[in-house]
């Protein structure tokens, strides 16, 4: 008895307003489905109207809930994404009007995808997209608010390529109600199934069993189809010597007897494994075949072959006959769905995944050949391929009757005609995908040893079936439920061992499963293993042209083939002298589908054109995936135990180039913007505007005079320009002295932080990587910095230690936009060590390390300033590298570690997936040294200095005195004054002596660099640029502000010896010596060499102080008084000389202020 469409609320009847009672099918499900909240699982014929079951089951779940439906969320599950998207739009208009919001999620996994269901109430999904989004529900709390699961075409688990998929999101599903129910009993999900006729649907109902037991469940047989569908099987001779494609080619040669005795003169549509296969059927057939046809049927003919884009399938319409595939132009497959839908075209030659996309119903459905080609291999259809084509036969506005033919091998024969009839037992194929499943669920800590991997496998529809069939899971059919439960566990810990073999998990003793990063990273881009196994085995050196290798051999493009007629267009794009080819040629003819994947992956991102449809689809299709995987490679690379700065530094470039579809060094940077594509970009090119900074300086009107449009389109262009974040990069040397380690700064700042904060620009999800390498090819510094980081002050700052390579002191610091290719900055600067003070023992070497680079350009090495300091270095971040501080620390021991909170707002810090929550984040911190003098910060590094280096000539000069049991006095330190009358004589020769004080200078060597020359202009020039931008001292007689020495009697002469003081880089202009002397008036100091003069502007450099050693013992013993004073010369040096008893009396107090400095 049929059910009236008023037994509902009324509501609610405006779902069903296109008819008014329910079918057979529908009538006998009401009663369960509509007024209980029991699991339900239904087994129908294609056709029967199963869809309304599920709309019967949302109408429930509104019952029990109230408006505005703020806890109302429904999932809809199929395996083919077709059948999502006329969901989607069939819903979106029906239940839209009741307020509640449709999304549908098939893309490939997005991370924001968990956001997209918050607001919605209907969830169109496939089993892959939800499994990527399930494989972390535990930190989504909307996940969890699931209150009915739809299962549509459930006898896919049977499916060997996704039955194993769609059977582990079920499972997971069931786990997740599972612990919902703990928390709250009135909290649980249902479960709704429906399937084709199946002879096992009882099977599926325990699966789905709720707490009171197995699910409700309805059987009907096909006499149940409102259009009756007869099935044919068909089966052709086929030799073992004759190949797929000769067999396939014959049928077309059948296919006119074919229609003609089963077509009934109404619409036939033919299915194809192949496109070129549709195109050869289609010719044969308007050969052989002639339909008769109306005056005015051949005029609508003439006119739909007049709108066609495709030559060949304008000739065919005429005829009759068309073929449609995805390798044709959109217009024209517009224009033939439409011809076909209104019967006005007679046969339709079509591949099998129209069947999945496309609702076009026929009369007559004809599968040419069951095997298609998978991979590059030959494969035979499965079920669900099988029932969803010849489900597209009887039209049901049309047609009481329909008919479906299947054409294979003899061989095959009775194996479709169980297929047809429902015959064949769904058994499950989650043994042969156990691997990938596997690790999601240790990740998800489901599992956590190896009973929890059992308790999850008697969740699956492969417990069920073992039970019952051991034999087809390659058990022995004599075992009992414990043996068979012991073979699955086994089963378990052949292929937990295959996942530890490669890393992405680890046990123990007694078989602990934990999850490593490289696990997590494969569960959280849903890769595959062969591929994840392929990746960890990366050298370490690869360049970027290896990596676009590597990630063409992915598994993920495994179903990406190579055709016949693709190779010529392929093979031009790789090499061809007369045009534009691809970044990295490859050797030889394209002759696989690596080389395929890899050669449309560069003439992508290299904006070359390709115009064969195919292949732009293939090539999108690539990029969707290449997107995820591109990123897990580069996370992988990341979390290796030894990282390798260039693989890591090509993996980043690489993800980011796959996201922006352009190579990181693209003159196409508009490409990126709002609606310019290739032709408009190509524009901006020829008009040299191939950065962001010279479009953004280009005049809007001529923008639009570039591009051909009209305005605001140039102010657009403008805007989003400047809503884009720009950087900079500065580095600077810290002064740390270590041969082994050295330490700089790293500051990036937001160029544009004001213009950014000022217009509100909302936060995206870019970010930026920091990434730093050395010359041994290791990772020395790695960190991600979002823009929320930047929006805060505009700056981010960190210091940093680096170990010193073995193959030089050059570093490498890179950059890296997420998203955008046009702002990443490469720069190679050169860190320079020493354990002693700049200046000293080292010729005068500097370091050129602190620069500036902004981010507006992409060339390598581009320093906008560049800023001489004293000495730079590098370190990795204080949680990632120890070594590398603890090397600081060897040459350093004032600096101590201790450990802080991070600031991560992490639920709970012990299980979430970060180090730093653990174990802490380590702080470098130095032991405060008690000020001294607050004028000046070098005379803080001068105590540094003293404290943590050797003794220096005048200390020990000191402490000598301070060990004499008499008072020292000054006067026999300070040298005899000379008479001006002696300075006629030019004495500027000194005799040498060996005497003690100089004995005491040339026992500090090894601090002090000791040079003997006559004069500075006698001195060779690789020594002149060694003591260039030092404090040069010249002979005493040409400083004209000071006093000349002069002695009496002959001297020899003599090479004066240099003695180098290292200085730091202050200024010196505002410590004036009525400053320093009133403050430090009390101060008192035995010896009195100090340098005094006009410090302005002094730059950073070491002063070289240049006497003779010959008669400093004769003018100490003599008492004469002298002092150095410095003038600075024209040429930027500073010239000394010596003051005499008259001259000195104002700096006497003065030098007491170095007392507790040597």
């Amino acid at each position: 008895m049929l059910r009236s469409v008023t037994e509902i609320p009324a509501r609610f009847r405006c779902i069903f307003s296109q008819f008014p009672y329910f079918n057979y099918v529908q009538s006998n499900a009401l009663d369960d489905i509509l007024y209980t909240n029991r699991n339900f699982v239904a087994s129908a014929p294609t056709g029967s109207g199963k869809t309304v079951l599920f709309e019967l089951a949302i109408i429930r779940l509104l019952m029990e809930s109230t408006e505005p439906w703020q806890n109302v969320k429904a999932v809809y599950i199929s395996p083919i994404k077709a059948l999502c998207s006329q969901q989607y739009e069939n819903w979106k208009q029906k239940f839209g009007r009741l307020g509640l919001n449709c999304k549908e999620l098939t893309g490939d996994t997005e991370v924001d995808d968990l956001f997209e269901i918050q607001n919605s109430h209907l969830i169109m999904t496939t089993p892959e997209k939800w499994d990527s989004m399930t494989r972390k529900w535990k930190d989504n709390c909307y996940l969890q608010l699931i209150q009915l699961f739809l299962i549509d075409e459930v006898h896919v688990v049977k499916d060997t390529q996704r039955g194993a998929t769609l059977e582990a999101v079920i499972s997971r599903m069931k786990a997740m109600n599972t612990c919902r129910g703990f928390e709250d009993q009135r909290s649980n999900t249902r479960f709704v199934a429906v399937s084709a006729t199946i002879p096992n649907i009882l099977d599926i109902a325990c699966w789905l069993s709720d707490s009171v037991g197995p699910a409700t469940c309805i059987e009907m047989d096909e006499s149940h189809r409102p259009v009756k569908l007869r099935k044919v099987v068909l089966g052709f001779p086929c030799s073992n010597s004759q190949t797929e494609f000769k067999f396939d080619l014959s049928l077309n040669y059948k296919m006119a007897n074919i229609i003609q005795t089963y077509s009934d003169q109404k619409p036939s549509l033919v299915f194809c494994s192949t496109r070129k296969g549709v195109q050869q059927s289609a010719e044969v057939l308007a050969k052989d075949a002639r339909f008769v046809m109306s005056i005015d049927h051949k005029e609508r003919l003439v006119k739909y072959a007049d709108s066609l884009i495709d030559s060949k399938l304008k000739d065919l319409v005429l005829f009759g006959v068309g073929y449609h595939h995805a390798g044709i132009d959109v217009s024209d497959r517009k224009v033939i769905e439409d011809a076909f839908t209104k019967g006005d075209l007679p046969v339709l030659f079509t591949t099998s995944t129209l069947a999945m996309g496309m609702n076009l119903p026929a009369h007559l459905v004809v599968i040419k050949s069951t095997a298609h080609y998978v991979g590059g291999t030959c494969q035979e259809y499965s079920e669900a391929d099988i029932l969803q084509m010849t489900g597209r036969a009887g039209r049901p506005q049309f047609d009481t009757s329909a008919t479906a033919v299947i054409m294979t091998k003899l061989q095959t024969k009775d194996k479709y005609t169980k297929v047809l009839s429902g015959a064949e037992t769904i058994e499950s194929s989650l043994h042969l995908n156990l691997l990938e499943h596997l690790n999601a669920e240790i990740v998800l800590h489901t599992i956590s040893n190896v009973n929890m991997a059992l308790d999850w496998i008697r969740s699956t529809f492969l417990y069920i079936r073992a039970m019952k069939n051991p034999a087809h899971y390659g058990f022995t059919s004599d075992l009992d439920k414990l043996g068979i439960e012991a073979k699955l566990q086994d089963l378990c810990l052949k292929n937990l061992m295959a996942l530890s073999d490669v890393g992405l998990i680890t046990m123990d003793e007694d078989v602990n499963i934990k999850p490593t990063e490289t696990g997590k990273l494969m569960a959280r881009y849903c890769v595959a293993f062969d591929t994840i196994k392929y990746f960890t085995s990366i050298s370490g050196m690869e360049s970027l042209s290896d990596l676009v290798t590597m990630v063409s051999k992915s598994k993920e493009f495994s179903d990406i083939q190579l055709r016949v007629n693709e190779k010529r267009i392929l093979n031009t794009l790789n090499k061809d002298k007369n045009r534009i080819t691809i970044r990295f040629p490859m050797e030889g003819k394209i002759k696989n589908n690596e080389m395929k994947v890899n050669c449309l992956i560069q003439a992508q991102l290299g904006c070359i054109p390709v115009q064969d449809f195919g292949l732009s689809q293939d090539m999108s299709k690539i990029f969707k995936n290449g997107v995820r995987v591109s990123k897990c490679l580069a996370d992988i690379l990341y979390h290796l135990p030894q990282r390798n700065f260039s693989a890591l530094l090509s993996a980043l470039i690489l993800a980011k180039c796959f996201r922006a579809k352009l190579w990181e060094n693209s003159p196409y940077v508009s490409r990126q913007l709002d609606k310019i594509g290739l032709s408009l970009a190509t524009a901006m090119v020829n008009a040299g505007l191939t950065t962001f900074s010279k479009i953004e300086q280009t005049n809007t009107r001529e923008l639009e005079l570039i591009v051909n449009r009209h305005p605001p389109f140039g102010n657009q262009i403008r805007e989003r320009i400047l809503s884009l974040p720009k950087y900079e990069l500065r580095l600077e040397q810290l002064p740390v002295y270590s041969n082994s380690a050295a330490e700089i700064s790293v500051t990036v700042n937001m160029r544009n932080f004001d213009q950014l904060i000022a217009k509100k620009t909302p936060l995206s999800h870019h970010y930026i990587t920091v990434i730093i390498g050395d010359c041994d090819n290791n990772v020395v510094f790695f960190q991600k910095l979002s823009d929320t980081v930047f929006m805060k002050s505009g700056t981010w700052s960190r210091k940093i230690c680096i170990a010193r390579a073995a193959k030089g002191g050059e570093i490498s610091v890179n950059l890296i936009s997420s998203e955008y290719v046009g702002l990443d900055i490469h720069q190679r600067v050169s860190v320079f060590y020493s354990a002693k003070p700049f200046g000293v023992g080292n010729s005068g070497r500097e370091s050129s390390l602190s620069s500036i680079s902004k981010g507006t350009s992409m060339t390598v090495d581009d320093p906008v300033e560049v800023i001489s300091q004293d000495h730079r270095a590098q370190t990795t971040t204080l949680t990632n590298n120890v070594n590398c501080t603890d090397a600081l620390h060897k040459d350093s021991p004032k600096l101590k570690i201790e450990k802080r909170q991070c600031n991560h707002f992490c639920k709970n810090k012990e299980q979430c997936g970060h180090d730093c929550c653990k174990v802490g984040v380590q702080v470098v911190l130095k032991r405060t040294v008690k000020p001294v003098l607050h004028f000046s910060s070098y005379l803080r590094d001068l105590v540094s200095r003293n404290e943590t280096f050797m003794e220096t000539p005048v200390k020990r000069l000191k402490m000598r005195m301070h060990h004499r049991s008499e008072t020292a006095k000054v006067q026999q330190y300070i040298l005899p004054a000379a008479s001006r009358s002696d300075q006629k004589h030019g004495c500027t020769e000194i005799r040498s002596q060996a005497v003690d004080f100089s004995e005491d200078f040339l026992s500090a060597e090894n601090m002090f660099h000791l040079e003997l020359h006559q004069d500075v202009s006698d001195c060779t020039q690789e020594d002149q640029s060694a003591v260039t931008r030092t404090w040069e001292a010249n002979h005493f007689s040409e400083s004209a502000s000071s006093k000349s020495i002069h002695h009496n009697g002959s001297h020899p002469s003599s090479d004066p010896f240099s003695v180098n003081f290292a200085l730091g880089v202050e200024d010196w202009s505002h410590h004036s010596i009525e400053h320093l002397y009133n403050n430090h008036r009390t101060s008192l100091c035995p010896a009195k060499e100090m340098l005094v003069g006009d410090f302005t502007n002094a730059p950073p450099c070491a002063a070289t102080i240049k006497t003779s050693p010959s008669n400093h013992a004769n003018d100490i013993r003599n008492g004469t008084q002298n002092f150095f004073t410095k003038r600075m010369t024209k040429g930027g040096g500073i010239k000394c000389s010596l003051l005499g008893d008259n001259d000195c009396t104002e700096f006497e107090d003065f030098l007491g202020i170095f007392d507790g400095l040597l």
